[in-house]
C-alpha cells in the first residue's frame, strides 16, 4: 500500500460535511428569481470550487501512476461518500479506465460548483457532443453519435 495512502483517506474523511446551515427565507420578487436561476442554469454565479468547500486541494492526491487499481478505488470510493456528504456527485462512464476516473474524481476539486442543502449537484464531464467530449472512446453519447441516420 502506498505509505501516503492512510494519510489521504484520513483527510477525505476528515472532509465530509458535519452540518447543513439553516437558509434564511428571503422574500424575492419573481424577476429576481428568475434572474438568479438564470445564473444558475449558466453556471455565472459558482464563486468557489468544491475544495474550497471541503477543504481539500488536488495538489495533495497522488497522480494515478503512483497508485494500483485496488488503491484509486478504494481513494474513489471514501472521496464519493464526501462527496454525498455535500450534496455533490460526479457522473463517469462505468467503462472509463481507473486511472482516468482517479484523475477526474480528483479534478472535480478545482471546479467551482454550488454547496446545495437539499437535492444534488453533479460534476458532469460530458458535453454531449462526443468528438469533443472528454471522454473520448469511452463516451456514453459515442453510440448515439455515430448511430447511422435512417
Amino acid at each position: 500500500m502506498h505509505p501516503y495512502l492512510p494519510h489521504l483517506l484520513n483527510d477525505i474523511a476528515a472532509a465530509h460535511r458535519t452540518e447543513i446551515p439553516l437558509e434564511p427565507y428571503r422574500t424575492t420578487t419573481f424577476e429576481e428569481e428568475m434572474e438568479e436561476i438564470e445564473k444558475w442554469v449558466l453556471g455565472d454565479n459558482a464563486e468557489h470550487t468544491f475544495g474550497y468547500y471541503c477543504g481539500l486541494d488536488a495538489v495533495n492526491f497522488p497522480p494515478p501512476e503512483q497508485l494500483s487499481q485496488k488503491e484509486m478505488k478504494i481513494v474513489m470510493k471514501v472521496f464519493g461518500h464526501m462527496m454525498f456528504s455535500w450534496n455533490q456527485g460526479i457522473d463517469l462512464p462505468k467503462k472509463l479506465p481507473t486511472s482516468i476516473a482517479y484523475k477526474m474524481t480528483v479534478d472535480s476539486l478545482n471546479m467551482k460548483t454550488f454547496i446545495v442543502n437539499s437535492g444534488m449537484m453533479s460534476f458532469d464531464f460530458c458535453s454531449g457532443n462526443a468528438p469533443d467530449c472528454s471522454f473520448k472512446e469511452y463516451c456514453p453519447c459515442l453510440k448515439i453519435w455515430n448511430r447511422p441516420e435512417t
